[in-house]
């Protein structure tokens, strides 16, 4: 499967199906990946006020996922990236990001930023090749070793 296997990317929000079943299969990936620093990650990244959620499907299957939520009125912080691990390195997970951002950029955000793991090089290497650029490590996440902090401006169509 691959890029071309994305039948439908849906804007939703937390309470999707879709959505809430591949956080799952996330945070059982990140729960081994992080070990006993996992608690501190999992207070950050609860899906319940999530307003803006990606979905991609193949067919009726959801394969990948996304969302931001909105740090302030210019910035969004992308959360919950997951693309099923048979499917990486496709272009999916590239495919939900450029989603994400078009959506912030239509609601009049102008950057976002990020957090990950420094061991998810896919992840980094994605971001990095999306135009992301290294920042100081912001909010929970100053003085954390493990986390990446990345931050990208987009293109708002809103006019101030």
């Amino acid at each position: 499967m691959n890029l071309m296997s994305i039948t439908r990317i849906k804007r939703t929000d937390s309470e999707d199906t879709g959505f809430v079943t591949l956080t799952q299969e996330l945070s059982a990936v990140l729960a081994i990946l992080n070990g006993e620093q996992n608690d501190f990650y999992v207070q950050h990244n609860r899906i319940d006020t999530i307003r803006n959620a990606i979905v991609a499907y193949s067919g009726d299957q959801p394969i990948a996922c996304g969302a931001f939520r909105a740090v302030d009125g210019e910035v969004v912080e992308i959360k919950r990236m997951y693309v099923q691990p048979e499917l990486r390195g496709t272009g999916i997970g590239w495919a939900v990001l450029q989603a994400l951002e078009e959506w912030a950029g239509e609601l009049g955000y102008s950057a976002a930023i990020l957090e990950t793991s420094r061991r998810l090089e896919p992840a980094v290497r994605l971001y990095t090749r999306s135009g992301y650029a290294l920042i100081p490590n912001y909010g929970p996440y100053v003085g954390v070793d493990d986390s990446v902090c990345m931050r990208k401006a987009i293109e708002s169509s809103v006019t101030r």
